[in-house]
């Protein structure tokens, strides 16, 4: 059984238009694998796909994690499988702590049928110090945790959230959508460092971004180009300074080259 996440000729859509047009990758178990693409390229779109948003329609292709066919389950159960998302767009719950929303979803994932709830609940003093443990980490007041969901956040604090939940809930496979949106120089070496610190041989992590500066912080072993709503080109970290230097004009003349 393959702990890689395979996808295979995706393609979905939103209503009418087509964004992801035969997406072909694999990410591989302890890899940070970077994808890199212009605004417009399906980047999010294949995020939201992963994690199981219904508003996108797929209309062919797979994507297959740990043995399973992830388009026939439902977005807790790919989060159950170990399937993670970073939102570029956290949105706010009033009225439901940091705390409670964190020890939910991890008594959600411990939670196995038929067992008494008792017996699969995190004990309070172990969530505490994990919890203490994921916001020191993350350079995060203790009275965040009582703080109502993302509301009245910065964009920074929202970030920093979801690297903790990612901590906290310990993914076998992370996909992070912009995570460096909106972010100043601090916050974006903090959720880098994140990201790092939890990163291990037991977990993938996809990072979508447009920019080489999260690249700096955190280091990608593959880097993808998507256009158009496909990969159109991989390679290793020197192809994110590439883009960097020359931007994304030569690949797209490249691609419409060899599709004519």
């Amino acid at each position: 059984m393959s702990n890689d996440l395979i996808i295979k000729d995706l393609h979905a859509a939103i209503g009418d238009k087509e964004i992801l047009k035969g997406v072909n990758l694999t990410v591989e178990q302890g890899v940070i694998h970077a994808i890199m693409g212009p605004n417009g390229s399906g980047k999010s779109t294949l995020a939201n796909v992963i994690a199981g948003n219904p508003g996108y329609e797929v209309t062919g292709g797979e994507i297959w994690y740990r043995g399973q066919d992830v388009l026939a389950l439902e977005a807790d159960e790919r989060s159950k499988l170990g399937l993670f998302l970073a939102f570029q767009y956290p949105v706010a719950i009033p009225g439901v702590t940091v705390a409670n929303f964190l020890r939910a979803a991890i008594n959600a994932h411990r939670a196995e049928e038929g067992k008494d709830p008792k017996e699969t609940s995190i004990p309070i003093a172990e969530f505490r110090k994990l919890l203490r443990d994921g916001m020191k980490k993350l350079e995060m007041d203790e009275s965040f945790a009582k703080r109502y969901l993302n509301e009245g956040f910065s964009g920074g604090e929202k970030k920093r959230l979801e690297i903790l939940q990612m901590m906290v809930l310990q993914p076998t496979m992370a996909v992070m959508d912009e995570t460096d949106s909106g972010l100043d120089i601090d916050a974006l070496r903090i959720v880098a460092n994140g990201v790092n610190n939890f990163a291990s041989p037991h977990m993938g992590v996809l990072v979508i971004t447009h920019y080489q500066r999260l690249l700096n912080h955190t280091k990608p072993n593959v880097v993808s180009v998507m256009i158009d709503g496909r990969i159109v080109r991989e390679g290793g970290p020197e192809l994110a300074l590439e883009l960097e230097d020359k931007g994304y004009d030569w690949i797209k003349e490249e691609v419409v080259g060899h599709a004519s």
